[in-house]
C-alpha cells in the first residue's frame, strides 16, 4: 500500500505539491500535529473529495485506511490493488490533517484548509472526471445552494448533480443507523456509483 503524499508527476512538480505536504497553517488546534494526507495523480479521473483523515489514516500517512475506506471502497467496487495501486482515484479532502476527536465523532476539518488548498489540489488534476463529494462539508462547498435541505434530500437527488459530482453520505460506521434507515443508498444509489467508476477504471 503506498503513501498518499504525491506519486506520478514529474520531478518540476514538486514545487506544486511540496507546500501542501508542509503545511502548518493549523498546527496549534491540531492535537497529533500536522500530516498533510492526500494522493494525486495527473492522470487520476476521480477525485474523492471527504471531511479529514481519521486517526488511524494520521497514523499509518495513507488515506482511507481505515473501517471508512473499506467500506468506501466496497461503495466505489473496487479492490484495495484498484484503489491504491492505480492513479484512477485522487484524495482531496477538505480538511488534509487529523481534526481530533469531538464528543460525537472526529472534529470537523479545519476550516483554514479548503480555501487555503482546495483550488490548488484540483488545478494539479487535468484529467478528472468525476468528484465524488463525500460527506456534508464537501457538499456545502462544492454545491453551495443547490444542495437540498439535508445531507438525505441531498443524497437522494443525486442525479441533479452529475456528471460532475456524485453525492454520497461519508462510509464511517458511526452512520451506522442512518443507513439502515434508509437502505435505498445501498440498493438504488450505490449501484449507479459503481457504473461510472467501472467506465472509469484503467
Amino acid at each position: 500500500m503506498p503513501l498518499n503524499n504525491p506519486t506520478g508527476f514529474a520531478p518540476h512538480a514538486d514545487r506544486a505539491y511540496a507546500p501542501i505536504s508542509a503545511c502548518t497553517v493549523c498546527a496549534e488546534h491540531l492535537p497529533l500535529g500536522p500530516k498533510p494526507i492526500f494522493r494525486l495523480h495527473p492522470k487520476a479521473t476521480v477525485a474523492l473529495i471527504s471531511q479529514a483523515p481519521g486517526r488511524l489514516a494520521h497514523q499509518s500517512g495513507v488515506a482511507w485506511d481505515d473501517p471508512s475506506g473499506r467500506k468506501l471502497r466496497e461503495w466505489l467496487g473496487v479492490t484495495e490493488e484498484q484503489f491504491y495501486d492505480s492513479p484512477t482515484f485522487a484524495v482531496t479532502p477538505m480538511g488534509m490533517c487529523y481534526p481530533g476527536k469531538g464528543k460525537g465523532g472526529d472534529l470537523p476539518p479545519r476550516p483554514e484548509c479548503a480555501p487555503l488548498w482546495q483550488d490548488t489540489l484540483l488545478g494539479l488534476l487535468p484529467n478528472v472526471k468525476l468528484k465524488i463529494l463525500i460527506g456534508a462539508y464537501s457538499q456545502q462547498r462544492y454545491l453551495g445552494d443547490r444542495r437540498k435541505r439535508t445531507l438525505t434530500e441531498t443524497v437522494r437527488n443525486y442525479r441533479a448533480y452529475l456528471p460532475e459530482y456524485f453525492v454520497v453520505p461519508h462510509p464511517s460506521p458511526r452512520n451506522g443507523i442512518f443507513m439502515r434507515r434508509n437502505p435505498w443508498i445501498e440498493a438504488e444509489v450505490i449501484p449507479e456509483l459503481q457504473s461510472l467508476i467501472k467506465d472509469l477504471l484503467p
